[in-house]
């Protein structure tokens, strides 16, 4: 992971660990930034204004380096909900989908989500995120027609965005959670609405392109390797809606290679440095 972000709610990236640099001369690794969220000591806490509810930012620190974090608390759980989409069937917004989400983001090579860890602040369960530097909401970038240099890799990883947001089947992907650093690097935070039980995709509309190790590691997704990896998060029947999903966006790419051919439906999408 090469740079670190900033953002002004929800989610979190350590963006510059100056004194972990000065004494490592490396920035720390997704397995160290998980560590410092868990076991760091929360120096400061406040609420935030803008976003969903239960959202606080705090900075924590250890004998190595400060840094903030975004801590989300809420889990609520509906059989029916009304929002803006309509009427939700089995409704949950969780901070443990965030947590999910950036551990199938491991499992599927991801490097576009913040590590996010369950960890008691408060005395409530929550997700710790790594606070995103250096960065602006796509609604401010939108706002100020902002454009990425290199249109084409800013439209691969919003590929990648799409497809990941029908694997989880998001129903919250908006202007505000998705985030751009200064090198136009694309994260995605915030998945508290996601992991739906539905075996149908959200929309397949927003498929069209699909990167191919993606691809190839959605198909080697298992019901026993989500079930080891984030049964502490979501349940069996959140897991049988992936899987459904993804097998429903691994026949949709077929089919549209075998249309169009590969070379107009797979790409490549270089390792971030």
């Amino acid at each position: 992971m090469n740079s670190v972000i900033r953002k002004s709610w929800p989610v979190a990236i350590l963006a510059t660990a100056i004194l972990f640099a000065a004494e490592n001369g490396a920035k720390p690794s997704y397995e160290q930034m998980e560590q410092f969220l868990k076991t760091a000591k929360v120096l400061k806490i406040k609420d935030l204004s803008t976003g969903i509810a239960h959202t606080q930012r705090a900075t924590l620190a250890d004998d190595k380096m400060q840094h903030d974090a975004h801590i989300q608390n809420i889990d609520e759980a509906k059989a029916v909900f009304q929002g803006d989409r309509g009427t939700e069937m089995n409704f949950r917004d969780t901070w443990k989908f965030n947590v999910a989400a950036y551990r199938l983001g491991l499992i599927l090579g991801l490097d576009m989500i913040p590590p996010s860890v369950e960890r008691k602040i408060g005395g409530k369960d929550s997700a710790v995120t790594w606070w995103v530097d250096d960065s602006m909401m796509e609604i401010d970038r939108q706002k100020k027609k902002l454009e990425s240099p290199d249109r084409d890799a800013w439209n691969r990883e919003m590929h990648v965005v799409r497809v990941f947001d029908q694997l989880i089947y998001n129903t919250d992907r908006n202007l505000q959670n998705l985030v751009i650093t200064t090198d136009w690097r694309i994260w995605m935070i915030d998945h508290t609405r996601a992991f739906r039980m539905s075996h149908d995709l959200e929309n397949s509309k927003n498929l069209s392109l699909c990167e191919r190790r993606l691809l190839s590691k959605m198909k080697e997704l298992d019901r026993s390797t989500l079930q080891s990896k984030l049964h502490t998060w979501v349940g069996n029947p959140e897991i049988d809606g992936l899987l459904a999903r993804r097998d429903a966006i691994v026949n949709f790419f077929d089919k549209e290679a075998a249309a169009k051919g590969e070379a107009m439906v797979y790409y490549e999408l270089p390792p971030r440095e």
